[in-house]
């Protein structure tokens, strides 16, 4: 008969596997991609590099779960503030202004969601996320020329428009180590996503 684990010893395997995403993420986030080796995350876990791979078969298939965790929450986030309470030219203002809020406060992980080399497994995942955030976009654009509010458009092109628009201002003030001026980015941001959706700003 196959040894099956218990489920004590499931849940000790999980809680592990939990940890150590938890502090490749903080690595992560700390150094980026290129630097989180194998050994820095075991480090950082307490652990030795090779009980790693009990957890991944590969340090790209561990980079890749520290993307989706990370970016799947920031998706989540904007997909609650974008279907929220609110006009839809005030949700997507709140939502660019939640995204960077959320972004500015976390730096180097956001920077590495964003705009940091990886190694393309991390990339492929990039760009699935791109996606994501894409649909999101255009569905509240879509609420918006619905109720009058925004004029007739293409939502998936100004999604698209959004989306990269977002990530590319967000680059250099995620990375530079000067202090940021984040009030006036936020505003900046959020009256540029305005303007590109067609609402009237202030």
């Amino acid at each position: 008969m196959a040894y099956r684990k218990t489920p004590a010893e499931i849940s000790r395997l999980e809680a592990a596997r939990e940890r150590l995403i938890g502090c490749a993420t903080e690595v992560v986030a700390e150094v980026g991609w290129a630097q989180a080796s194998v050994t820095a995350v075991a480090d950082a876990a307490g652990i030795a590099a090779g009980s790693v791979y009990q957890h991944f078969p590969s340090k790209a298939a561990l980079a890749v779960e520290v993307f989706r965790r990370a970016a799947g929450r920031e998706v989540e986030m904007l997909g609650k503030v974008l279907g929220g309470a609110g006009d839809a030219v005030e949700r997507l203002a709140h939502g660019v202004e939640v995204f960077t809020r959320r972004a500015l406060e976390n730096r180097g992980l956001a920077y590495a969601l964003l705009a940091a080399p990886a190694e393309p497994a991390v990339g492929a995942e990039r760009l699935a996320f791109r996606l994501r955030y894409r649909a999101l976009f255009a569905e509240v654009v879509r609420e918006g020329m619905a109720a009058g509010l925004l004029p007739r458009q293409n939502p998936e092109i100004t999604a698209a428009a959004l989306t990269g628009a977002i990530g590319e201002v967000l680059v250099h003030p995620l990375g530079a180590p000067e202090e940021l001026a984040t009030e006036q980015l936020v505003a900046d941001l959020t009256a540029t996503a305005l303007r590109c959706a067609g609402a009237p700003t202030a």
